[in-house]
């Protein structure tokens, strides 16, 4: 009999009203068993749930995937380290400092370094898509923090092989109350010369991030809160 450990995040975490639970399932059970046992216990959770992803055990998992005694399992609504001695420089952090780019450029700078591309996303205060005019008080971002990191070691990994000529790689993400103006996210890539992929890999590292690294944001207005979910949908191997 399965012993499971539930987590919830960002709009899953407000409907059940609580952050975490325990659950005791039967034997063999599966991540569809656990969405009924959700149902179950926390009606709230049934309309999201499907469109919620699962990460067991910080992997994304699927319906019909058993579940392994004393999992850990992320429910969450779809997502808007370093290297060792002897590997290129690599730095992957989720952090509530505030991001200083010199430092965090010059971690993955090497002496044969010559080029850098650096996409940072910033906080808007305004926001004119949609009808009209949006103001924005502040973000707040959260993060499954060990499934995240874990997703961006995945993600420097992907850009070393598509550009393997970039040497270090940063991917940095904030989280806690941001207010406009205010740098959220950082991702940098360094090579010997500008031709070497940098700007592509950065570009493709953003896009990553936003479609697999588990973060969320909260926005704040004079309007009131919502939370800002994405569509994307992770696929098996994932």
């Amino acid at each position: 009999m399965p012993h499971i450990r539930v987590l919830f995040f960002a709009t899953l975490r407000d409907r059940a009203g609580m952050r975490e639970a325990e659950f005791d399932l039967p034997s063999k059970a599966t991540v569809a068993d656990l969405k009924n046992a959700l149902t179950e216990r926390f009606p709230a959770l049934e309309e999201a749930l499907s469109t919620a992803l699962f990460a067991v055990n910080r992997q994304y998992a699927f319906d019909e995937e058993r579940l392994p005694d004393d999992a850990e399992v992320a429910v969450f609504p779809p997502v808007s380290g370093g290297a060792t001695d002897g590997e290129p420089p690599t730095l992957f952090a989720i952090t509530e400092d505030a991001l200083d780019l010199n430092a965090l450029l010059e971690r993955i700078t090497l002496p044969s370094t010559g080029a850098a591309a650096i996409f940072t996303g910033m906080v808007r205060g305004v926001t004119s898509e949609g009808k009209g005019p949006r103001e924005t008080v502040y973000l707040e971002y959260e993060a499954y923090k060990p499934m995240a990191e874990a997703k961006m070691r995945q993600v420097a990994e992907e850009i070393r092989t598509r550009w393997p000529k970039v040497q270090g790689i940063a991917i940095v993400q904030r989280v806690g109350r941001l207010y406009p103006r205010t740098p959220t996210v950082l991702i940098a890539c360094t090579s010997a010369h500008r031709d070497d992929g940098v700007f592509e890999a950065a570009r493709y590292g953003i896009d990553r991030l936003k479609e697999i690294v588990p973060v969320w944001k909260k926005e704040v207005g004079p309007a009131g809160e919502t939370w800002v979910e994405g569509d994307y949908r992770p696929r098996p191997g994932e």
